[in-house]
């Protein structure tokens, strides 16, 4: 069989469909459009005619290319096909001379793609659980609501002191996490997203609205002590409130969660907790 890799257009649909990859209602075909245009790229591995393995890369901030979408037809599994795409793949999304690094994000229950990351040299750097409720007003303690902040200088300072000091993994959408840096914290953005401080300014609490097939107020809070910060939880009920008004339709909360953070969570927490999503990743040299 000849092999070829190619990038996929949008009149290549009708080949992806035609995979057997055993995932139903596979998200991929219906936001293809989305996916194979403007700052993403699919490309697939033909043998002959048959499109056997596809993957592909999104870029974000101009600077980081988090690959993924990785399928591959059941009929040639056990080949190396996927790994063979992915370094193509890998060392299409380096050409950008913007691009200064590469990775992936892929479920810890995920193997086979897990085996595909340490093949591409991709190094693990993170652990998250991307927690999700549609009602967390259990966990209020009746403390009050946190003070937002609206002062981009502070926020700046916030962003500086928890994520660029110290290159922590910084989530900046939900299902897309990224080293820190300084791309990741533009203006518009940071004026964009909500901060609040609480009672004593030591703690800072960010949400901001996120479209994944359902709208998520998505919260980021570095810290493990949810349940010893007066309201915590009623803060974020309460932008919870506000986004469902703005949308008319109630958002989900996303929250993602370090293995220490989860711990914390009593055990009749209103989350649900799927696998956890593991980071892997490399810096490009320069």
């Amino acid at each position: 069989m000849k092999q070829t890799i190619r990038q996929l257009q949008l009149g290549d649909l009708h080949y992806i469909e035609k995979m057997d990859t055993g995932i139903t209602d596979d998200y991929v075909l219906n936001i293809y459009e989305r996916i194979s245009s403007g700052s993403s790229r699919m490309y697939g591995l033909f043998l002959d005619e048959q499109l056997a393995s596809i993957g592909g890369y999104t870029i974000f901030a101009e600077q980081y290319a988090m690959l993924g979408r990785m399928r591959s037809d059941l009929r040639y599994r056990g080949n190396n096909l996927s790994t063979q795409l992915m370094t193509y793949i890998m060392e299409q999304a380096s050409t950008f001379p913007t691009i200064q690094w590469v990775g992936a994000n892929t479920q810890q229950n995920n193997v086979s793609a897990r085996r595909v990351m340490d093949k591409l040299g991709l190094k693990e750097t993170s652990t998250l659980y991307s927690a999700t409720a549609t009602d967390i007003s259990q966990l209020k303690t009746g403390g009050e609501n946190w003070t937002e902040v609206t002062d981009l200088a502070i926020k700046k300072i916030w962003v500086d002191q928890l994520y660029l000091q110290t290159s922590e993994v910084f989530p900046y959408e939900c299902y897309y996490m990224f080293p820190a840096s300084e791309s990741l914290f533009i203006e518009t953005d940071l004026a964009r997203w909500s901060f609040f401080e609480n009672r004593s300014k030591d703690r800072v609490l960010i949400t901001k609205q996120d479209y994944k097939r359902n709208h998520y107020l998505h919260v980021i809070y570095p810290w493990n002590d949810f349940f010893e910060q007066p309201g915590f939880w009623e803060t974020i009920t309460t932008a919870q409130h506000q986004l469902s008004t703005q949308l008319k339709a109630t958002p989900l909360v996303w929250m993602d969660l370090t293995p220490s953070q989860k711990q914390s969570l009593p055990k009749n927490h209103p989350f649900d907790l799927p696998s956890p999503w593991l980071l892997y990743g490399k810096s490009k040299k320069i």
